[in-house]
C-alpha cells in the first residue's frame, strides 16, 4: 500500500495484466497523474487508491473488476469521464466524493446499494442512472449535488438514508417509489428548487427535517398511511 503515494511528478501509469492487486492508497495524492486504465486482472480498486489525484481526468475500468472500495476516487476534482462495467457489484462509501467535475454516472446492473457519501459534493453531476438492482441509497449519498435537477429512484429501492439528497439545490421534483416505508432525517433538506413531491401509501413515517427549507415546495400530499411526522419535517416550506 501507499507504493506511489505523494509522487508529484508521476504523470502516467501502465498497470500490466500480470498485476492482480494494488494496495490501498497506492496512488494517493499523485497530483500530476492524468489518466489510468485498470486491467481486468485486478478485481478490486482498493481503498483510497486514487484519493486526491486532482489532475486525473479519465479512468478506464476493464470488464472483470468487481468492486470499487471506500474513497477510491475521492477528491479527484478533475475527473470528467469514467466507465463502470457491469462486472462491478460493489461501490464503497465516499468512492466518488468531491469529484467536482464528473457530469454523469451510470451505476452497473449488479450493484445492490449506493453507499454512504458515494457522490457527496459532486456538484457538476447532472445525470445519474440507478438500475433496478439497487435496494438502498445510503446516508448523504448525493449530499450537495447542486447541479442534479432530476433523478429516478427505481421501485427496487426500499431504503433511503438520512440527508441522502440534502442540499441538492437544483432538484425540481422527486417520486418516491412505493417500496419505501420511511423518509429519513433531512433526506431532502435544503432542496430549494423542489416544487412537488409524491409520497406513496407505503410510507408510514417522515423523520425530522425531511423536507426542511424546501422553500419552493408548492404541492405535497401526505397519505393516510403516515403515522409519524417528525419535528420540522416541512419547516420553511414557504
Amino acid at each position: 500500500s501507499c507504493a506511489f503515494s505523494y509522487c508529484p511528478y508521476l504523470t502516467s501509469v501502465t498497470i500490466p495484466n500480470s498485476v492482480t492487486s494494488v494496495g490501498g492508497l497506492a496512488f494517493r495524492n499523485c497530483t500530476a497523474l492524468t489518466s489510468i486504465t485498470i486491467p481486468n486482472s485486478i478485481t478490486s480498486i482498493s481503498y483510497g487508491m486514487f484519493d486526491s489525484c486532482t489532475a486525473l481526468t479519465n479512468v478506464t475500468i476493464r470488464d472483470g473488476v468487481s468492486s470499487i472500495e471506500e474513497s477510491a476516487f475521492q477528491g479527484c476534482k478533475s475527473l470528467t469521464s469514467i466507465n463502470l462495467p457491469n462486472s462491478i457489484t460493489s461501490i464503497g462509501k465516499s468512492a466518488f466524493k468531491k469529484c467536482n467535475s464528473l457530469p454523469s454516472i451510470t451505476i452497473p446492473n449488479g450493484v445492490s446499494s449506493i453507499s454512504e457519501s458515494t457522490f457527496e459534493f459532486c456538484n457538476s453531476l447532472t445525470n445519474v442512472t440507478i438500475p433496478n438492482s439497487v435496494t438502498s441509497i445510503g446516508d448523504t449519498a448525493f449530499y450537495g449535488c447542486t447541479s442534479l435537477a432530476n433523478i429516478t429512484i427505481p421501485d427496487s429501492v426500499t431504503s433511503i438514508g438520512k440527508s441522502a439528497f440534502s442540499n441538492c439545490s437544483s432538484l425540481t421534483s422527486i417520486t418516491i417509489p412505493d417500496s419505501v416505508t420511511s423518509i429519513g432525517k433531512s433526506t431532502f433538506y435544503m432542496c430549494t428548487s423542489l416544487t412537488s413531491i409524491t409520497i406513496p401509501d407505503s410510507v408510514t413515517s417522515i423523520d425530522k427535517s425531511a423536507f426542511s427549507n424546501c422553500s419552493s415546495l408548492t404541492s405535497r400530499t401526505v397519505p393516510d398511511s403516515v403515522t409519524y411526522i417528525g419535528i420540522n419535517a416541512f419547516v420553511v416550506c414557504d
